[in-house]
């Protein structure tokens, strides 16, 4: 992170990009397989894995972070849990050598976190299907060689109508940049599909099944997302402290700071502990859950706490952190889905 990625934060900001070649160095360093069976290229450590997120947020920005931490975090995890052989040797093997990059794509312009709600479709044809649609906010959806896709493979659709194919860049796919508030060196894309062939060989999982599918890697992803807020919130802590030393402290700037560190380390303790039932295999929806309603939002006001401490004295990478912490709330589930999905855990 300190001599790869964080010297050139400032300049893939300002180029909205960041070269493919970011994902060969993970590669190379063994990290974009810590998760994944070593049969593919992998270590199968799941918990060096989240302390690869953790660490992702030492890179100074969160496009970069998000860019990378999709592809191995968030696309890739459906294709080693459901796919075939034949699919994992053609997209996971690759995938983790830097090679191939893949996105996850299900939200759609109406359909955000209602994912029973998808329109894109998919037409039985000889051989496979025909899938036409649109997907929005797709992460690394400008660069990607190969889209995870969540499509309505049954006229009513619904959760029992959706499934998941892998599509390959090429004819009928087109991909347009969009811009954001924030991480802006992540390539997040508007997709379109137009009367795309996909064999029935990327079929991923069952027909009809993608609803599981999508609930199953949610959980991996909005873990990592609570990791990832932690550690945002530890960096800018860790610089709003440092200026603090340096200046005159005042009893207000002590409350402050040990407001901060309270909220850093509740954060941390609820999103460990969804960690520690996710790496033991047992039911952790509830947890994992908290972890990220618990720390979205929190990230945010910690951070803009952070930038007040500066002042006008504040670096840009304290800003840059406050407008990429504000997907947080939004993004693998609002923070209403959240409070809907413990709600309903807890038997309301």
């Amino acid at each position: 992170m300190a001599t790869r990625l964080a010297p050139h934060a400032d300049e893939w900001e300002a180029a909205e990009w960041f070269p493919n070649e970011a994902f060969q160095w993970l590669a190379a360093a063994g990290y974009l397989g810590l998760k994944f069976p070593s049969e593919y290229g992998g270590s199968g450590d799941t918990v060096a894995a989240a302390v690869l997120v953790e660490e992702l947020a030492r890179c100074g920005s969160g496009g970069v972070a998000a860019g990378l931490g999709a592809h191995a975090g968030i696309a890739l995890p459906p294709i080693e849990r459901f796919g075939t052989d034949r699919q994992k040797q053609r997209y996971l093997v690759p995938g983790l050598r830097g090679e191939l990059i893949a996105a996850l794509a299900i939200t759609e312009p109406g359909a955000g976190s209602d994912v029973a709600a998808i329109r894109t479709h998919a037409r039985r044809a000889e051989g496979g299907y025909v899938v036409n649609g649109s997907k929005l906010f797709i992460t690394g959806g400008v660069r990607a060689d190969a889209l995870v896709t969540a499509v309505t493979t049954q006229p009513e659709g619904g959760h029992h109508g959706i499934s998941f194919l892998i599509i390959d860049r090429g004819d009928g796919v087109t991909a347009n940049p969009i811009r954001k508030l924030g991480w802006h060196a992540s390539d997040t894309a508007e997709i379109a599909f137009d009367d795309v062939f996909v064999p029935d060989g990327n079929l991923l999982g069952p027909e009809h099944g993608g609803f599981s599918l999508i609930m199953a890697n949610f959980q991996w992803e909005r873990l990592l997302m609570a990791l990832g807020a932690v550690a945002a919130m530890q960096v800018c802590f860790e610089q709003a402290l440092a200026f603090v030393r340096r200046a005159e402290v005042t009893q207000a700037t002590r409350h402050a700071i040990a407001r901060i560190a309270v909220e850093i380390q509740a954060g941390r303790d609820v999103t460990y502990h969804a960690l520690r039932r996710h790496v033991a295999g047992v039911d952790a929806v509830r947890e994992v859950t908290i972890a990220k309603l618990r720390t979205q939002r929190t990230a945010v006001d910690v951070i803009d706490s952070c930038l007040s401490l500066h002042g006008l004295d504040a670096p840009p990478s304290l800003e840059r952190a406050l407008r990429d912490a504000r997907l947080g709330p939004i993004g693998g589930g609002t923070d209403e889905i959240m409070k809907e999905i413990l709600g309903r855990s807890l038997g309301l």
